[in-house]
């Protein structure tokens, strides 16, 4: 295939994926439920954090989750609502209260102090970063430590950050950033622009960039994320994420 054959192909996949049908199904949906910058962050953060798995289950769970949260899910945070859930009660799959507990004790310090987590990621200048979304986990796993007596928990946010692929977290912020208004919401584009992201990369993205050419590397780790998204960058320098669509409905056929 030569390269023009796969900017086409490319192109073609990543329109016909990156339609309002392709919301039902995913957890973008509930982010793009509400209105408020707080509301769409946090339900960003929190419904990327358990999007592992089979879409249908993910979905399920996620609408669970928002129930949970009275379908307010900042002042659910920031009221401390979440304190009195019991801690074994399963969220998603190895993902428990326990977890949903630390991971809003950090949210509600950085918003209790920041007013939005895009005012806290402008504090912490990862706009300059050449790996922003590695700068955003890095600063906001401090928080959540700190909120938790110095306890981590890799449950929440990758503590591996040096070689993490930070799949779930790309893409919250493909959803934050992007503002094409089809699928995401850009509610990010004074943060960071599209130009900066980086490929949500988990193993059937993987795959398929590997039958494309667009990826050596065996494992799917920060590495690969460069690799691939440097190959895309070459056909839409502005908005290398596009092709996550493109990638999705390529490997849905492979």
């Amino acid at each position: 295939m030569t390269e023009n054959d796969l900017r086409e192909l490319l192109d073609t996949e990543a329109a016909r994926i990156n339609s309002p049908a392709f919301i039902a199904d995913d957890p973008v949906q509930f982010p793009r439920r509400f209105s408020s910058l707080q509301d769409i962050e946090i339900t960003s953060l929190l419904t990327s954090a358990i999007a592992w798995g089979n879409r249908k289950m993910i979905c399920r769970d996620c609408d669970r989750l928002l129930t949970t949260m009275d379908n307010s899910p900042y002042r659910f945070m920031a009221d401390g609502d979440f304190e009195d859930l019991p801690d074994d009660a399963n969220v998603h799959r190895t993902f428990f209260n326990r977890d949903l507990k630390h991971f809003l004790r950090g949210l509600r310090a950085i918003y209790e102090r920041y007013g939005t987590l895009a005012d806290f990621a402008r504090y912490h200048r990862i706009a300059d970063e050449e790996y922003p979304a590695w700068k955003l986990v890095d600063e906001i796993n401090r928080q959540l430590a700190a909120a938790n007596g110095g306890a981590t928990d890799s449950r929440c946010l990758p503590l591996n950050i040096k070689n993490t692929a930070l799949k779930r977290v790309n893409m919250a912020l493909r959803w934050l950033v992007r503002d094409d208004g089809i699928v995401d919401m850009g509610v990010w584009r004074d943060v960071l622009s599209p130009s900066q992201l980086y490929i949500p990369l988990d193993v059937h993205v993987a795959d398929t960039a590997r039958e494309l050419g667009l990826l050596t590397r065996s494992t799917p780790d920060r590495k690969a994320v460069t690799e691939i998204t440097g190959h895309l960058r070459r056909f839409r320098h502005d908005d290398p994420v596009i092709y996550d669509y493109a990638l999705f409905g390529i490997g849905m056929k492979l």
